[in-house]
């Protein structure tokens, strides 16, 4: 038998949790009162921050209290082209301007928005990476739904009522930089993960993976592996629908 290989390591924990003790708040929107239901509420923001391991910048975003005398302090992820001291709109009336917030059936046909809500009152989930964004496709009024365009290209039908805020994630272009040296990884990750670097499977030996061994490196059967494989198999390429290479210029069938 051999060793627990490295995906039954990840499973458990422990040295490859996420490195978030230097984050900030989480990124959500408000949670959704009748003031946002109904109408808007205004906020202010206040300042533009780096979260570690976020490639997107954040925005705090101040707002007043609709029921009682206090300051409430946010956190969105911010837009492209929002900037300190501009107010933030959020709700069913606010007016279609980048980085205000608004349910999806507030806005027409072709708008770009990001953090898109996958269910109403999640507080943004879809579209949330740097320069990223989804495009509003179509409205159904008859069910209240509205299907949207996704970063990947596919489409998505979510409740016309889910919230989204105008724009594209600030950020954009930020992989388009190459990396150019291990160096840069090496932070890259150190904020993020322990994901990096990451060694082949035909580069171990027999114990330590099921492509190990052998006089060079290759896998020497199969690559595709059952959905149901046993945990310590389970690698290659899990239950692939096809495998090789994409060839010919069929588009999307979706379009």
């Amino acid at each position: 038998m051999g060793r627990r290989i490295r995906g039954q390591r990840k499973g458990r924990g422990g040295i490859f949790k996420s490195h978030t003790a230097k984050r900030d708040n989480p990124a959500q929107y408000r949670s959704a009162d009748f003031a946002e239901r109904n109408g808007y509420v205004k906020g202010v923001v206040r300042d533009i921050i780096h979260d570690p391991g976020r490639g997107a910048p954040l925005a705090t975003v101040v707002f007043r209290d609709p029921y009682r005398y206090k300051l409430r302090k946010e956190t969105f992820l911010a837009a492209e082209g929002i900037h300190t001291g501009q107010f933030i709109y959020c709700g069913k009336k606010a007016n279609l301007t980048v980085g205000n917030v608004l349910p999806l059936a507030s806005m027409p046909e072709g708008t770009i928005v990001c953090n898109v809500e996958e269910k109403f009152g999640d507080r943004g989930a879809l579209a949330r990476s740097s320069g990223n964004f989804a495009t509003i496709i179509a409205h159904n009024s008859d069910t209240g739904r509205t299907r949207i365009k996704l970063p990947s290209g596919a489409k998505k039908v979510l409740p016309a009522t889910c919230r989204a805020t105008v724009g594209v994630i600030a950020g954009g272009g930020r992989i388009d930089k190459p990396i150019l040296k291990a160096g840069r990884a090496y932070w890259k990750f150190k904020s993020k993960r322990n994901s990096w670097p990451t060694v082949r499977g035909v580069a171990m030996n027999p114990v330590d993976h099921p492509h190990g061994g052998g006089n060079h490196q290759h896998i020497g059967h199969p690559a595709t592996v059952r959905r149901d494989t046993a945990h310590g198999a389970k690698v290659g390429l899990i239950a692939a629908r096809r495998t090789g290479r994409l060839r010919g210029g069929a588009g999307n069938k979706d379009e």
